[in-house]
């Protein structure tokens, strides 16, 4: 069984049996253990599981996994996004940009651009920005969220009404399989649905991990937005939905019209 057809039946069981068992997964999938330990690192690196004494159990779905886990998680899936994203941004161009690694990535590709506005509630994201002589980077207000120095509240929202951008560049931290974006502060999603709001246009940047994951509060629907930027084609059913919502997906390294 290949590596991705072995992880997947795994996730398959911890929805069944909320417990498994390495040594049990070694003699099912024919492989060793020392297989089965690395699938199972390597998957709760990736916030699909908890690992136990033995064996592992399902992730939580109302916490999000440490910053520099994440920061690491996927990185060169993220840096080609970033850089389809920044393709998509004119020079001379407004834009929003959200909280998460993947847009501290784009960030670094806006680099060269000309005569951007960046308004953002992203301070790290702000900081790689300040390298941009030319670019002009608002920081919103708001509580400082310590673990990944994002600014989130009612503050913040309050800001972003003052702005109509060209683009709001929006992040999540999961995608289920209606086309809903998820996350876990509410606080935060309050901020993304507002630049949503505000923005002539709306871009959810995010790789192929976020399908596999689960969140417990709701940004909003895909349909809602203009183009979806991600590394690998999404589920199936889920094509279709964008194709009927007119929501463009944008491959790294190419595009493709939903």
């Amino acid at each position: 069984m290949r590596e991705t057809h072995r992880r997947d039946e795994i996730l398959r069981l911890l929805r069944v049996q909320e417990r498994v068992q390495t040594e049990s997964l070694a003699q099912r999938f024919h492989v060793t253990v020392q297989t089965l330990r690395r699938d199972l690192a390597e998957m709760e690196l990736a916030g699909l599981l908890t690992r136990t004494h033995g064996g592992a159990v399902p992730r939580s779905t109302v916490t999000n996994i440490g910053y520099a886990d994440r920061k690491v998680l996927n990185a060169d899936a993220k840096d080609a996004i970033a850089i389809r994203t920044a393709e998509l941004i004119p020079q001379r161009a407004s834009l929003f940009l959200d909280i998460g690694t993947t847009v501290e990535a784009l960030a670094q590709a806006l680099l060269r651009h000309d005569g951007l506005m960046v308004i953002t509630n992203n301070l790290r994201a702000a900081t790689i920005l300040a390298e941009n002589p030319s670019a002009e980077v608002i920081v919103a207000g708001g509580v400082l969220r310590r673990a990944d120095a994002g600014l989130v509240g009612e503050q913040t929202v309050g800001f972003l009404r003052q702005f109509k951008p060209d683009f709001a560049v929006l992040s999540a931290s999961a995608l289920d399989g209606q086309g809903d974006m998820l996350d876990y502060d509410f606080r935060e999603v309050q901020v993304s649905r507002m630049a949503q709001a505000q923005a002539r246009k709306s871009l959810l940047i995010a790789d192929h991990s976020k399908f596999q994951r689960q969140a417990p509060v709701r940004i909003g629907s895909l349909s809602g937005v203009d183009g979806f930027v991600t590394d690998t084609e999404p589920p199936a059913p889920l094509r279709g939905q964008l194709s009927d919502w007119g929501t463009a997906i944008y491959l790294s390294g190419r595009k493709k019209q939903a």
